[in-house]
């Protein structure tokens, strides 16, 4: 038998189907053998379901035509009955929606942070086109509708010091596996998962974001957030040292550092469904058994100011999500409607 390379996303439906797993059987967040990380989950689903045939289908069938598949891809026995269990598929935490529009519908259920959505886009002749897994989380940004009520927020107040580190070590999870010097040109790029010897420490981070202080870039183009958010990370990866930019869109924004960028030029700081200082397991492989949690986040917030079109960096902070809210309050976290509907952005399936 032929056995996937490590870095090969198929090792994961090797291991699971050796272990004879259903998709009821649980697995732990990070699990190095079986828990399949969403970049590789996304990349396993794309290429397994893209090309499948739903024509003549009634929704129903074609729902459970579809988790079959979904099974056969990763490696799962496709069950004689599927459950009513939520998430629909509980050993790998996600939920499948088939999207012929981009008008996503979520019934009878909050969004759920941690919960991957793996969102299947089928075309005019019933034909599956592409796959795209995103986390909740994730999925209550894309909302410009109001069907979402508030999520949990955090009240920046810049001060007089350009720059502040608000704790001056990483949590005790991560302290082991954190280093004041490596190469980042050569080890990695900013999306690649976490791994020990290769995290900066969150000292060595904040020297050298802190030099972004005075840095400027445009605040143009037809969707200001989104570029001005890139032009950010740009300048995150130049500074940590990396050879190239990358952002796949996930959290944390620099997976590779566990470090998470928030550009602010009002004092409102929007956290999404999470709070920073969760103990709930994060979606990256364990680093030497350890579980990772949302706490063991680095949050790097970068406070701007708009003339002109332009944005001119005057702070930067830098933080653990365990102590986050030592520096930044919170505000009162409100929950989510039970039907949510949400549109999709038009090139969101391009992406």
């Amino acid at each position: 038998m032929t056995i996937a390379p490590p870095t090969d996303p198929h090792r994961f439906v090797e291991a699971i189907r050796r272990g004879g797993l259903s998709i009821y059987d649980p697995i732990a967040v990070g699990d190095p053998r079986l828990w399949i990380p969403t970049p590789e989950l996304q990349a396993l689903l794309d290429n397994g379901l893209r090309g499948v045939s739903l024509a003549g289908l009634p929704l129903r069938t074609r729902s459970k035509v579809v988790k079959g598949h979904v099974c056969e891809v990763l490696g799962y026995p496709v069950p004689h009955r599927f459950q009513k269990t939520q998430p629909r598929f509980p050993g790998q935490m996600f939920d499948t929606y088939v999207q012929k529009s981009n008008n996503l519908q979520v019934f009878n259920e909050k969004l759920s942070a941690t919960r991957r959505y793996v969102l299947i886009r089928v075309s005019d002749s019933d034909r599956i086109t592409r796959v795209k897994v995103v986390t909740g989380d994730s999925l209550a940004i894309l909302d410009t509708t109001g069907t979402l009520t508030q999520k949990y927020q955090a009240r920046c107040d810049p001060r007089d010091r350009p720059t502040e580190l608000v704790v001056d070590s990483d949590t005790q999870t991560l302290t082991p596996f954190v280093t004041s010097t490596v190469d980042l040109r050569q080890v990695a790029t900013p999306v690649k998962h976490p791994q020990a010897g290769e995290l900066l420490t969150i000292g060595a981070i904040y020297k050298r974001l802190s030099r972004l202080v005075g840095e400027s870039f445009a605040n143009t183009g037809s969707d200001q957030e989104r570029n001005r958010g890139a032009a950010l990370h740009r300048l995150v990866c130049s500074a940590l040292g990396y050879a190239s930019y990358q952002d796949d869109g996930r959290f944390p924004d620099v997976r590779h550092q566990l470090l998470e960028v928030k550009l602010q030029t009002s004092p409102t700081i929007d956290l999404g469904l999470v709070r920073p200082n969760s103990v709930e397991p994060l979606d990256v492989p364990m680093i030497a058994g350890k579980q990772i949690r949302h706490c063991d986040v680095r949050y790097a917030v970068f406070y701007g100011s708009i003339v002109n079109k332009v944005v001119k960096i005057t702070h930067v902070f830098l933080t653990t999500g365990e102590a986050f809210f030592t520096r930044f309050p919170q505000f009162q976290g409100r929950v989510l409607n039970a039907k949510l509907q949400i549109p999709l952005p038009a090139d969101f399936f391009d992406t």
